[in-house]
């Protein structure tokens, strides 16, 4: 089952533990326009891109690595005083520029914005910084995790694919979005499984004591529920 590692989390490793399985590297982009406005005061792009290389050398088994990028959530957006626009072009920027730093280093495109429009006109910047987003071996689309279930978040994954994009990861997209436009998306992201499992005991056969929150016994069968809820007979229809 491959994993979903934020930076924030790795950042402070001495010894960085090896992989065994595929996984991917999330920027902590959130958190970071949350609690400080912006990425003035984290890490800059040489000093992340030198993180995503150590990663790569040390844990292995690296698929690809989120950029810095600039989410338009209402609450970033207030955070940052910065126009959905803005967070737009800082959010190719930064794609741009750590490809440049280091261009075999596994950074994939990520689109933003509100609206449809927006992630379309996200897309027309990329391509016209030479960017191939159709044959790019990931596009991340951003923004859509706290409006997930909604049919607004299956309209801009809809408008996406019309671009001719068809490996898209959606981070933090959990059961009612997967269910609604799963099979648009080569992949997802959530912690939802490790949040439920906060509240779990341990049950028999598990290896550890205590609750679930870091379980991969649990893990694994809250995957197995999510895909058996993402079968097409639970999915809703168009409203």
């Amino acid at each position: 089952m491959p994993l979903f590692v934020s930076d924030t989390r790795l950042r402070s490793y001495r010894r960085l533990p090896q992989a065994s399985c595929r996984w991917a590297l999330d920027s902590g982009a959130y958190s970071q326009l949350l609690r400080n406005g912006g990425w003035a005061d984290g890490p800059t792009p040489h000093q992340y891109a030198a993180r995503v290389r150590r990663y790569a050398a040390e844990v292995g088994r690296l698929d690809w690595a989120a950029t810095q990028d600039w989410l338009t959530d209402p609450a970033l957006l207030a955070r940052t005083g910065l126009p959905v626009r803005r967070h737009v072009e800082l959010t190719v920027a930064s794609y741009l520029e750590l490809a440049s730093i280091d261009d075999t280093l596994p950074f994939i495109p990520i689109l933003q914005g509100w609206l449809p429009g927006d992630y379309e006109a996200c897309a027309a910047l990329y391509e016209r910084h030479g960017v191939n987003l159709r044959q790019a071996p990931m596009v991340g689309v951003g923004s859509v995790a706290h409006r997930q279930g909604t049919v607004e978040a299956a309209n801009i994954i809809a408008a996406v694919r019309q671009l001719g994009i068809s490996r898209i990861h959606t981070f933090g997209v959990k059961t009612l979005g997967l269910r609604r436009f799963g099979d648009d998306i080569y992949s997802s992201d959530s912690l939802a499984w490790s949040f439920a499992g906060r509240y779990r005991q341990a049950q028999p056969g598990c290896a550890h004591r205590g609750r679930c929150g870091n379980c991969r016994r649990w893990a694994l069968q809250w995957r197995r529920g999510l895909l058996a809820e993402c079968d097409p007979a639970h999915r809703p229809t168009a409203a």
